[in-house]
């Protein structure tokens, strides 16, 4: 069995729109899924320069697949091995759940593996 290492990772800037409307954070943060692979998420790290909690969202074909809140100016680090198998074609992507109007910077790093 031949495993790939993959990292959806990067700072970038965001602007929040509300707590209800997951938004997308860049570009670089969605993965799709070959046909006829297993991914396996392994861990989530975060960080937040703002001075409000927000979360990132774990998207699985445009669904919430699980939840990061990150705390004002703070960081989180979860791991996730074993925890869900996401199936070939399937897009994976992180996005952003701010209040309307919140500014920083936030730091992502989602470790997978593929096989």
């Amino acid at each position: 069995m031949i495993l790939k290492n993959l990292f959806l990772q990067g700072i970038f800037p965001f602007v929040g729109a509300g707590l209800d409307k997951p938004v997308p954070i860049h570009s670089q943060l969605s993965h799709f899924v070959p046909d006829g692979v297993i991914n396996q998420i392994l861990y989530f790290r975060g960080g937040n320069s703002s001075p409000e909690l927000i979360t990132v969202a774990l998207m699985r074909d445009g669904i919430p697949l699980r939840y990061f809140p990150i705390g004002a100016k703070g960081d989180v680090h979860v791991p996730l091995r074993v925890v869900e198998d996401i199936d070939g074609g399937s897009l994976i992507e992180l996005r952003l759940l701010a209040d309307t109007g919140v500014t920083g910077s936030v730091v992502v790093d989602l470790g997978m593996v593929e096989h």
